[in-house]
């Protein structure tokens, strides 16, 4: 877009997305500024890196490679396993690694896993869209909170860009929240009333999604800092 190149031109047709966890309005933003299709591949270096999970054309779930490797759910305070369909922590064993095989090694990845036949034929289980990390949950007010959500809640308005960032502190024993996020240019206003109005339909969105407030702060296109790899998304002061 920045260079003014159409995006009719793009010889690119197809895109495979790893590394982080994304969510489906990143994808559909995705696909639609490209022009490609979309999908998900999973992999941990620990396990066999990328190639654990990838998606089929059905784009419903990553599909496991079962003759490799045993997947299972648990609950990630009891370590008990979970009925099919509900989310939990990922697990995994090796069944043909012969180098240092694993056993029911926790991933800390929250999903849940599909065993149902899928739509494109194949028979391997589906595992849903990593929600987040058990180590990357926050907890705020006794209520469980996943950057994901926030990130969700961003892409669904066309007026944010998404690139964000979450300061969680501790002020007078009470945990609190503050969201910057950066305003679309096209959006962007030096008018008070235009910037407290999009503010508040932000604040209010966040709060049915997470049932907390959040005091979000709009910033200007391109001044929140990007970082080289995963990007850092949340800084929780309560740990310093």
């Amino acid at each position: 877009k920045d260079s003014g190149v159409p995006r009719e031109d793009f010889k690119l047709k197809v895109g495979v997305f790893g590394a982080e966890p994304w969510t489906e309005s990143m994808r559909k933003e995705i696909e639609e500024k490209l022009c490609i299709k979309a999908y998900d591949i999973y992999g941990l270096s620990e396990i066999a890196g990328p190639g654990v999970g990838y998606e089929c054309e059905c784009q419903n779930g990553t599909h496991l490679n079962e003759d490799h490797f045993f997947p299972e759910i648990v609950d990630p305070k009891t370590l008990q396993p979970v009925n099919p369909g509900e989310t939990g922590e990922l697990v995994f064993t090796h069944l043909t690694k012969e180098g240092m095989p694993l056993l029911r090694y926790r991933t800390k990845d929250l999903t849940a896993l599909h065993y149902e036949k899928c739509a494109c034929g194949r028979t391997l289980v589906r595992m849903d869209r990593i929600l987040g990390r058990s180590d990357d949950m926050l907890i705020i007010r006794g209520v469980n909170v996943f950057p994901t959500q926030i990130e969700s809640v961003i892409l669904e308005m066309p007026e944010f860009e998404p690139h964000y960032l979450l300061i969680v502190d501790r002020v007078n024993n009470t945990d609190t929240m503050e969201l910057k996020v950066e305003a679309r240019p096209d959006f962007y206003s030096d008018e008070i009333n235009k910037m407290l109005a999009l503010k508040k339909k932000l604040t209010a969105r966040l709060q049915s999604v997470l049932g907390l407030g959040v005091n979000v702060k709009i910033v200007e296109p391109r001044s929140i800092e990007r970082s080289v790899g995963k990007a850092k998304r949340v800084i929780d002061n309560r740990k310093l």
